[in-house]
């Protein structure tokens, strides 16, 4: 099952969804802004990816959060608990098979060879 996580106002997330369609691929897509995130699903990921590249360092939302809470972010727990609270600090989008996270960003190379 393929699950492609993120904010479908996201430029990067019409590209990778555009390229699931036109390849033809069956997803499910999971809207952070709707649904949320959960704790569960965020630690499921940890223990694929390390945090530092899960969180979208470049995005806007990362930028207006403090310096103070920025340097927080040094751990799993710290890391869960700001991408909880902002969503838009994942990064986008998170391409899920069957629970594995098999890619994060897109890039049509990258996914072609993901689905080769």
């Amino acid at each position: 099952m393929i699950v492609i996580y993120g904010i479908p106002s996201c430029d990067t997330m019409k590209k990778a969804i555009t390229w699931l369609k036109l390849n033809q691929k069956e997803f499910v897509f999971h809207d952070y802004k709707k649904v949320g995130i959960s704790q569960v699903k965020l630690s499921d990921w940890l223990a694929q990816v390390p945090w530092d590249q899960l969180i979208n360092r470049k995005g806007t939302t990362w930028k207006k959060l403090s310096e103070e809470t920025k340097l927080e972010v040094n751990s799993d727990e710290k890391a869960i608990q700001i991408m909880i609270e902002n969503t838009s600090c994942i990064k986008r989008p998170i391409l899920e098979i069957n629970g594995v996270v098999a890619g994060m960003g897109f890039d049509e190379e990258g996914w072609n060879k993901i689905f080769a």
